[in-house]
């Protein structure tokens, strides 16, 4: 399946276009630099199209109208000259509802595509918060991110005031569930992400300088007490990998896995993310321990004493929070049994050493 994505190189665009490609679809990216008898070429061999591209920064209001209204107008036009009924997502924005050039002009662009009779997907999206976002620019978590990562002030005109937020992969996976989706009939309804968090800039400061503190403290963790917090503290990690904070990330068709803390006295704690029905594990150490904890999702973690075969289990999910410990001789795995992908922290007594890795496959 190939999918056009405008705006490919923008913050969200970066994250789809990475998404689409793990998930074996062939992607056309479009943005501001590419050339006019480009988009005509991917709207004729395109099979969807995520519209993400838009003007939230111009030198003169009328560039709001160009890059946003007059751009998707132009899209809608080049698909049905085309002679397709190309089914696409556009996002646009909570400011549609207002009285300015920039929400004037999404709201435009969305009363055309609602007009097109194409099947059509729009999206209201809130603050979009994430790794890869641009500081300084226009989004107050990437820009408190920034500062408090680097020690620099955070003006904050009113602590209570409360932001809603949406997280980036949030927006991926959901544009991608449709994408995959067999039918499309599209929407005549505004749609918004399931996933919106709340958030006030008083709270957004103070949880990003305790990650601060914590993370320079080389004793642990910040506690974690929601997926808002865990996705902010992820997205924070990314804006001090300038000052030599780094940490490994993998991710496969079985889902993803990222180094997130690591002491020499404390051991290494990590965040394993599982796609539904996905299994990992199936090794043992002799001497290292671990405590797993899922923070989001529903997972089911076993373990067998590879000397007499006793059985441990647990049913754990973001409902039934348990801290499970990780024996040493014990085989382990953990499955995600849920609908939806399941993260999971994992802190081991030990950072792992290639050399001696204490780390064994199972015999069966």
């Amino acid at each position: 399946m190939k999918i056009l994505v405008t705006g490919a190189n923008g913050f969200i665009g970066k994250h789809l276009c990475l998404a689409l490609e793990r998930n074996k679809y062939d992607v056309f990216r479009f943005d501001i630099d590419s050339k006019d008898d480009e988009l005509i070429t991917y709207i004729n061999d395109a099979d969807f199209i995520v519209h993400l591209a838009g003007v939230n920064r111009p030198l003169t209001n009328e560039e709001f109208y160009d890059g946003n209204t007059n751009f998707t107008k132009r899209l809608v036009d080049l698909i049905k000259s085309s002679g397709k009924n190309t089914p696409i997502i556009m996002s646009s924005s909570i400011q549609a509802n207002l009285d300015n050039d920039y929400g004037k002009s999404k709201k435009m662009a969305e009363d055309y595509l609602l007009g097109s009779n194409l099947p059509v997907y729009i999206y209201r999206l809130n603050n979009v918060f994430g790794k890869w976002c641009k500081p300084n620019y226009n989004s107050a978590c990437a820009t408190f991110c920034y500062n408090i990562a680097h020690d620099l002030e955070v003006f904050v005109r009113d602590k209570n005031y409360v932001v809603h937020f949406n997280y980036v992969d949030d927006i991926v996976n959901e544009f991608i569930q449709i994408i995959s989706c067999g039918q499309h009939i599209g929407s005549k309804d505004i749609l918004s992400i399931e996933s919106v968090y709340d958030c006030s800039l008083g709270r957004l400061a103070e949880l990003l300088k305790y990650f601060k503190r914590e993370v320079e403290s080389d004793r642990h963790l910040p506690i974690i007490h929601s997926e808002f917090e865990l996705k902010l503290f992820i997205t924070f990690l990314d804006y001090l990998s300038e000052e030599g904070y780094s940490f490994n990330f993998a991710c496969d068709e079985r889902g993803s896995f990222e180094e997130l803390y690591k002491s020499k006295k404390h051991g290494q704690i990590s965040i394993n993310m599982s796609y539904p029905g996905i299994s990992k594990g199936g090794h043992y150490h002799t001497y290292k321990k671990e405590i797993f904890y899922t923070v989001i999702g529903h997972c089911f973690i076993e373990q067998e004493n590879i000397n007499n075969g006793d059985k441990i289990t647990n049913d754990v999910s973001n409902n039934n929070p348990i801290l499970v410990n990780i024996l040493p001789n014990y085989s382990h795995s953990i499955t995600n049994i849920g609908n939806k992908n399941s993260y999971t922290l994992m802190w081991i007594s030990e950072i792992f050493n290639e050399n001696n890795p204490d780390t064994y496959r199972c015999k069966k």
